[in-house]
């Protein structure tokens, strides 16, 4: 069992966008374990590589006792309009701020074997595959925040205990 730290914000990773994963190989079916036995702790909806401190485009997802993973991921679609929700981050432990997100969402993929995956949903697992896709692309989701309340989250997490300039 592999489970790692989680990266937290000011680091670059999560800044950056991930590169495409081609055929599988023994380093990316790895990955897919460490992103599944971190993602599998309780309280956890989803991770995505950068967030572990892998620049490839791949997340896991733990929905409602479900647990799986995708890579390539790319958000397809969106449905509806954009509601506040509730949002928080393991990259920004202890903090969690309203968002405006699509309420249903789909992304496609591949698995390991290189067969397409599609994952769809709405409420959590819709609000998770918009968000993880975010990491991937290099975005936290307090960068998408109302102005108000993107300096708000701002002066929080420079006043949190974790983060470091």
């Amino acid at each position: 069992m592999a489970i790692r730290e989680i990266r937290l914000f000011g680091d670059p990773v999560l800044r950056s966008a991930t590169d495409p994963i081609g055929p599988a190989d023994e380093s990316v079916r790895a990955l897919v374990r460490d992103l599944l036995d971190t993602v599998a702790l309780p309280g956890r909806a989803g991770v995505a590589a950068n967030q572990i401190g892998v620049g490839r485009r791949a997340f896991s997802y733990n929905i409602d006792g479900r647990i799986g993973y995708i890579l390539n991921p790319v958000l397809v679609e969106v449905r509806g309009e954009p509601t506040l929700v509730e949002e928080a981050c393991l990259s920004v432990p202890g903090l969690g701020y309203p968002r405006l997100r699509h309420p249903w969402a789909r992304v496609a993929g591949v698995d390991l074997d290189g067969n397409p995956v599609e994952l769809a949903g709405d409420g959590l697992m819709g609000q998770a595959l918009q968000h993880e896709t975010d990491h991937l692309d290099g975005r936290v989701y307090v960068e998408g925040l109302e102005p108000e309340m993107k300096r708000q989250a701002m002066r929080d997490i420079r006043d949190s205990p974790w983060f470091q300039i």
